[in-house]
């Protein structure tokens, strides 16, 4: 190997670790700050379905709860090392299928039923899409935090490419942006395989509302 080389490697090495230490140290300070604690404990309370678990952060939850250091240049190789995580944790459809029905995932974008205190444990999980997202150019109230989704596979094609993004993206967003306000559907066991892939019909099925 050249010693220029090593050097490099060395280099980025050092601004790994450091990145690593600056970011320990910062929730090292959070967890051990007293009113923060009290704060979170006091704010929270097991009902239902809902338990004190929810409270308790991943690594991707703690990078994103420090936005100062997410957004900063120290934090863009830790924020590389979340994303390949989220990337790492998502499976691909169990029977080879990724498009099921549109019109139940019509249904399933369109609830927001589901995984909170009032919810009993066997209410199905909706995927709440229209909080975020317009879905069919008809609708007169969703959400823009998201883009629309509208025409999405007519935008941009079927390809292979396309429906693994498309699939991914749903299973689990922060593969792409390790702070999206998208929820892991997947991870957190949202939504189910055959939900998905009924979401997936929904944008994009040739015949689903979507593409018209």
């Amino acid at each position: 190997m050249k010693m220029t080389h090593l050097k490099q490697l060395l280099a980025i090495s050092g601004f790994i670790f450091a990145a690593d230490l600056v970011h320990s140290s910062a929730l090292a300070q959070q967890k051990n700050d007293l009113k923060y604690n009290k704060m979170i404990q006091d704010s929270f309370r097991a009902e239902g379905i809902t338990g004190l678990n929810r409270i308790d952060q991943d690594a991707t939850q703690k990078f994103c709860s420090d936005p100062q250091f997410a957004n900063s240049k120290q934090g863009e190789a830790m924020r590389e090392k979340i994303q390949k995580i989220n990337v790492d944790s998502i499976q691909q459809p169990s029977d080879g299928k990724y498009i099921g029905d549109w019109k139940n995932g019509e249904k399933i974008a369109q609830s927001g039923r589901g995984a909170t205190w009032s919810d009993k444990a066997d209410t199905v999980i909706g995927g709440g899409c229209y909080n975020c997202h317009q879905i069919d150019l008809k609708e007169i109230s969703y959400g823009n935090i998201g883009p629309s989704l509208s025409g999405h596979g007519k935008l941009r094609g079927y390809s292979k490419e396309v429906v693994t993004y498309t699939w991914n993206r749903i299973n689990n967003s922060k593969a792409y942006n390790a702070c999206s306000n998208m929820p892991r559907f997947a991870h957190f066991k949202l939504l189910n395989e055959q939900q998905i892939q009924d979401v997936m019909a929904l944008l994009l099925d040739h015949e689903s509302p979507v593409n018209k």
